[in-house]
């Protein structure tokens, strides 16, 4: 994990699962048993704030906006990739809806695991329950550090911030298709569409990017990671 951008407006997860393999062998059999894989279509919801939780999700393709809202504004908490829990807040039984709603923002599949059955697991493995605590926590870290920075950081750096994370975390190169919209990024950075088409043009005025289309490529890393820093 790259502790720089820790603290900054990154909304990816910083923490994938590898849990799984702590298991035994009759553990797994038991979560596979109790567990399948449901496939979701861009922009379609995969959870809803307020529902009542029946599994945990675990993202195995894709990528999904976790978010709450109260009917009129909404506020983006993280973007959820391949390897992330969904849900996973629920782990305790106190609490038995979700805490917010999530949406994929390309076709995803996700693993729907019977959230009795994973609660079981984790009182019955130790080493497994330390790594969904250690998950929790990177989780509650990264969110941390992302209002901080949406609250106090300039539109420039907020947005660096989001390209950043898209580059290093997810497509983990420096040229992919941008699969988010401009209203997308918009919401991800707590700025105004325009405002974000506006920018995205000045970084690529200045060379910072290149954007065609949904191709996109970071050109000077360097420089974009100090306007992220800087804000």
């Amino acid at each position: 994990m790259d502790n720089k951008l820790k603290f900054t407006g990154c909304t990816i997860s910083t923490r994938s699962c590898k849990c799984f393999d702590i298991l035994t062998d009759a553990q797994r059999k038991l979560l596979d048993d109790n567990s399948v894989n449901i496939q979701y279509k861009k922009k379609e919801v995969i959870c809803k704030q307020g529902g009542f939780v029946s599994h945990i999700m675990y993202l195995e393709k894709g990528l999904a906006k976790v978010f709450i809202d109260n009917g009129e504004n909404s506020l983006v908490l993280r973007i959820s990739s391949e390897g992330t829990f969904l849900g996973l807040a629920t782990v305790s039984e106190e609490h038995n809806t979700y805490q917010y709603s999530a949406q994929a923002y390309v076709d995803t599949e996700i693993r729907q695991i019977d959230v009795t059955v994973f609660r079981q697991l984790v009182n019955e493995n130790t080493e497994f329950a330390k790594a969904i605590i250690d998950i929790l926590s990177s989780n509650s870290v990264q969110i941390y550090g992302r209002f901080f920075c949406l609250t106090h950081k300039q539109a420039y750096g907020r947005l660096a911030d989001i390209l950043l994370c898209l580059s290093d975390r997810v497509f983990k190169q420096s040229e992919f298709e941008l699969p988010l919209s401009r209203k997308d990024l918009a919401d991800l950075s707590g700025m105004s569409s325009e405002t974000v088409i506006r920018m995205l043009k000045k970084f690529h005025e200045d060379a910072l990017i290149d954007l065609d289309g949904k191709n996109f490529k970071v050109l000077d890393y360097s420089r974009l990671k100090h306007i992220s820093e800087t804000g």
